[in-house]
């Protein structure tokens, strides 16, 4: 029966699978979410999650369904008027997937971010939709005390805004994009070099010749390079053309895809030998200096820069993988052993290391498990930190060059100016108790007063220079704090696509704040 639930799980969440694997899951399956405010743009987050398999969530919601919910929020309908509508939402939410485990609580987010700082202690991950600003800075500090996530998002009108707030989020697993194959060609160690030196690049047998891996040919040219110009590679701009020479001239014939290869991949050879400067500033962290409550991960990291100072010679553990390449078979497997032999014998040296740290530090020598060590080694050159200010401190102190070059960037100066106003709105409300242009009368006179609280906001700052857009501050009150069903959908979206990065701990999430523009379809992310 096991095999069989394994299975259908497999099955229903394949695709997701083929991104952040059985870990990924696994990690999602235990977390334990809180969503405040379950209108159109949380609702739209937590769906999100639910399709995912998230383990626990609970809504937590203080209003009732009224009729203006049923044009933004789909998971309402008409029979449910007048209820709960925390209730209501967490009711569709399992007919999603009953696999989840969903409860409600009907209550204003607000009451028990003032009366009942305790409730969000069993949380993994807090979504908090729709808050004013006080109540941020407040959930916030409660959040970071107890080390729970808390991510932050917010539509208004044809705006929105998803922010992170927490300590530190370390990411081994951080799957950028575009990076280099780890294949030390520019570093090669005595078993690559001695296989290469077994095959012969002169020899005429046109099918062994075109059938030799690019790793090979580079090696064995890289070192006859170097015999040549006094031990050096190739460096200036002249030398890694004229390399590139050197390799034609050893094709025997000009459609040879291994040779294509090779010349593609020449500058690889001329990569400068050690650490990129993002690992660096990560082993010289002060944060590696261990002790018992160190994280797994820092205790990693300490044991990362005592490997690279020592067995690493400057490196860190080779991964282990090589890409696919034009070659015999024979070759290509013989490539892979070796390859793999080096990143286990990294990783036993890895192992041990750790093991050194944890004894010295008191904990258990087996504390850390061989297969995160091993994840750990494998990812060692991408390994990530991201680190985020106090909402209080960005608020009352954002980096102002920052600020003003954005405020000054025609690219950046709508999102910028959302940012502000969207404080703007909500000191607003503070004081009269409504938030701007919910009311057809008086508009003009919203939008002075709106816009007064702006430019306080930015002459608090010490900005009293720029100022706002006035189509941009009519826009704000124009919108009278509606929810429009696809921003909060995009906003949801966006949110919960952070919350599975934090959760799974891959990818890296976002390290600022997150700002639509829907007047003009842009998103940029400020670091303030």
């Amino acid at each position: 029966m096991a095999t069989v639930a394994a299975e259908m799980k497999k099955t229903k969440y394949d695709r997701q699978l083929r991104i952040w694997g059985e870990q990924g899951q696994t990690a999602l399956e235990n977390a334990n979410i809180c969503l405040l405010n379950c209108g159109p743009t949380g609702s739209e987050a937590l769906k999100n999650l639910v399709l995912g398999g998230i383990g626990s969530i609970t809504v937590v919601d203080g209003s009732k369904v009224e009729i203006h919910d049923l044009g933004n929020n789909f998971l309402l309908d008409e029979d449910k008027l007048g209820q709960p509508k925390a209730k209501c939402v967490c009711s569709f939410l399992l007919e999603l997937n009953d696999a989840v485990k969903a409860k409600f609580v009907e209550e204003a987010p607000e009451d028990l971010i003032e009366n009942n700082p305790s409730f969000f202690a069993e949380f993994t991950l807090v979504i908090a939709t729709q808050l004013m600003e006080t109540s941020l800075i407040k959930l916030d500090k409660i959040c970071r005390e107890a080390n729970i996530m808390l991510v932050i998002a917010r539509s208004y009108g044809l705006t929105g805004m998803v922010r992170i707030s927490m300590k530190e989020h370390t990411i081994i697993e951080s799957k950028p994009d575009h990076f280099l194959d780890d294949l030390r060609l520019h570093n090669p160690w005595p078993e690559l070099i001695e296989f290469s030196k077994t095959i012969d690049l002169s020899v005429t047998d046109p099918v062994i010749h075109k059938h030799t891996p690019y790793v090979v040919i580079l090696i064995n040219l890289a070192e006859k390079w170097a015999k040549e110009h006094d031990g050096c590679l190739p460096s200036t701009r002249q030398e890694k053309r004229d390399f590139k020479d050197f390799i034609k001239a050893h094709m025997l014939n000009m459609d040879e895809e291994n040779y294509k290869e090779a010349l593609e991949a020449s500058f690889k050879v001329s990569i400068s030998r050690g650490i990129s400067s993002d690992l660096l500033q990560i082993v010289n962290d002060s944060a590696t200096e261990v002790d018992s409550k160190s994280s797994d991960f820092w205790v990693l990291v300490a044991a990362l820069k005592e490997f690279i100072e020592n067995e690493g010679d400057g490196e860190p553990p080779l991964e282990g993988s090589i890409p696919d390449m034009t070659s015999s078979t024979e070759c290509y497997v013989i490539l892979q052993k070796i390859y793999q032999a080096k990143a286990e014998s990294d990783c036993l040296a890895m192992e041990q290391r750790v093991k050194n740290i944890l004894k010295r530090v008191g904990r258990d020598p087996d504390a850390i498990s061989k297969a995160y060590v091993k994840n750990f080694c494998k990812n060692a050159r991408k390994i990530t930190i991201c680190r985020y200010r106090h909402i209080e401190d960005e608020f009352t102190s954002p980096c102002l060059p920052e600020l003003q070059k954005c405020l000054n960037d025609e690219d950046y100066s709508y999102a910028v100016g959302f940012y502000i106003l969207l404080r703007a709105v909500d000191r607003f409300a503070a004081n009269c108790n409504r938030l701007p242009g919910i009311f057809d009368s008086g508009l003009n006179e919203e939008i002075s007063r709106l816009k007064l609280i702006a430019v306080g906001i930015l002459s608090e700052l010490g900005l009293n220079g720029p100022t706002l857009s006035e189509d941009l501050v009519t826009e704000m009150c124009r919108f009278g704090g509606a929810e429009l069903h696809p921003v909060a959908a995009f906003i949801g979206g966006v949110a919960s696509q952070e919350v599975i990065k934090l959760v799974t701990k891959q990818f890296v999430p976002l390290k600022g704040t997150f700002m639509f523009n829907g007047i003009d379809h842009k998103s940029q992310v400020l670091v303030l």
